[in-house]
């Protein structure tokens, strides 16, 4: 399967028509067909749906885009590194993290690092621990920041030496808002909005949960910029970490931890035995002169 042949096709799926794609890749409708056809036949399944001037992808077609655009990132991901082989460091880092404050220790080390290497770029994905080391398996990512307990069996890593904590982000007028801290008690039947990370903790869902009562979900959330103007129109109460929302001055939410208090440990990882670019390697370096580890 070539490489060059997956590019022509993830330009079909994003533009939706082979003559658009044609115009974007300088080439000419035919043989982009030609092409397109031969992949399908290579692959023994109908990829793409023909269709006046609009074409659809089939399932297998979607499932190829998802492999395509993996396998087509991860080989500009090496070629980028090869590139910045010699002379100057640089080239690009790709950083996979969950929502939480400590992204701040890889904001400092490129801050740091830019000095030096000014040429080194830096590519970061927010997502939840899955998606992150889905991506880190795949060599689409560097390094990844996890919330909650990583695998260091499977990842290399450190153990950040600090820890975010779980708790309400709500109204200033909530009544709730006028406690220290909020019990499973105080939201039982209340409205809540529950992050996607939160959902797949099964331990943190039970202490949340009075017994004999349900949570009552209104929404789910990938992102707590968004879900907080969710919380800011009295949809609900917002369970998410510390430190994530702006909450200070004039704005209209502020944030309650949990009691009993929940935290989550953090730890920045990747791959076993990585082969390290020369950018990616200086960063991990910076990161642990952050830090404070010695190597």
């Amino acid at each position: 399967m070539d490489i060059r042949v997956l590019q022509y096709f993830l330009a079909v799926a994003r533009e939706g028509s082979i003559t658009k794609a044609a115009v974007t890749l300088h080439m000419t409708q035919p043989p982009l067909s030609r092409q397109l056809k031969e992949l399908e036949d290579e692959l023994g399944k109908r990829l793409l749906i023909r269709g006046g001037k609009k074409v659809t992808l089939t399932e297998e077609g979607e499932l190829l885009k998802k492999r395509a655009e993996e396998m087509v990132g991860l080989m500009e991901k090496t070629r980028a590194e090869l590139n910045g082989s010699d002379g100057n460091i640089s080239g690009d880092i790709y950083i996979g993290s969950g929502e939480t404050d400590a992204v701040s220790y890889f904001a400092q080390a490129a801050a740091n690092l830019q000095k030096r290497y000014p040429m080194i770029r830096y590519h970061i994905y927010s997502g939840d621990a899955e998606w992150v080391t889905e991506r880190l398996d795949k060599g689409l990512i560097d390094f990844g920041l996890l919330v909650g307990p990583a695998d260091m069996d499977r990842y290399d890593g450190i153990r950040l030496p600090v820890s975010d904590t779980w708790g309400m982000l709500m109204r200033r007028d909530d009544p709730l808002a006028g406690k220290d801290s909020v019990t499973a008690e105080d939201i039982k039947d209340r409205p809540l909005l529950i992050s996607h990370q939160a959902s797949a903790d099964s331990a943190m869902l039970s202490r949340l949960r009075v017994e004999g009562s349900k949570l009552n979900v209104a929404l789910s959330y990938n992102l707590i910029y968004n879900a907080a103007h969710f919380v800011e129109k009295g949809l609900g109460l917002a369970i998410a970490l510390d430190k994530l929302v702006n909450t200070a001055g004039e704005s209209r939410l502020c944030f309650r931890p949990l009691r009993p208090t929940m935290r989550s440990e953090l730890s920045i990882v990747w791959k076993k035995h990585q082969v390290f670019s020369r950018a990616s390697s200086a960063f991990l370096h910076e990161l642990q002169a952050e830090l404070g580890i010695n190597v």
